[in-house]
């Protein structure tokens, strides 16, 4: 396993297609995970979150493999397969990661970036600069970021309440 100081590098589930392969946003997020791990040097370890979705395999699964394929050594791939949600993946991580004395680094798409690293934070993990996945070709994230309106509020309070319940 990489150093004790080494960053983690959190990426955020997305959907496995109904042939069990990744979606594009699965693979931005995971092409942007190891990008950051590039930047940032070192031997950082990668933790691919997400249980099972409608379909295939854990979303932690598929990209831990992506992860492989892209030549990151197993041993520095922490998988978080229960998630399945953002607050709950990041629950799992906190516990995960609880004594982890190197900084955490969130991935996600851009406009869920800000909530995963919050709740991170929230949890009580030390949370560096995250990395946002490149957006696909004609994606508009104004859904998405409406979206994140009522949903950033409502885990981040969520979030401070399960962390001052001691979970």
């Amino acid at each position: 396993m990489a150093g004790t100081d080494a960053p983690a590098i959190v990426i955020f589930g997305a959907a496995v297609r109904p042939d069990a392969r990744p979606s594009q946003t699965m693979q931005r997020r995971v092409a942007a995970a190891v990008e950051l791990g590039e930047a940032l040097g070192g031997r950082p370890v990668f933790v691919p979150t997400g249980g099972q979705g409608r379909h295939g395999p854990a979303e932690s699964q598929v990209m831990a493999k992506l992860l492989r394929d892209w030549g990151i050594d197993p041993d520095r791939i922490r998988e978080e397969p229960t998630g399945t949600d953002t607050l709950s993946s990041a629950r799992a991580v906190a516990a995960m990661l609880r004594d982890w004395p190197g900084t955490v680094h969130p991935v996600s798409s851009g406009y869920h970036l800000p909530r995963c690293a919050l709740l991170l934070r929230l949890l009580g993990l030390r949370v560096g600069p995250g990395q946002a996945a490149v957006p696909g070709p004609g994606f508009s994230d104004l859904r998405w970021r409406l979206r994140e309106v009522p949903a950033l509020p409502y885990d981040a309070a969520l979030a401070a309440w399960h962390r001052l319940r001691g979970g």
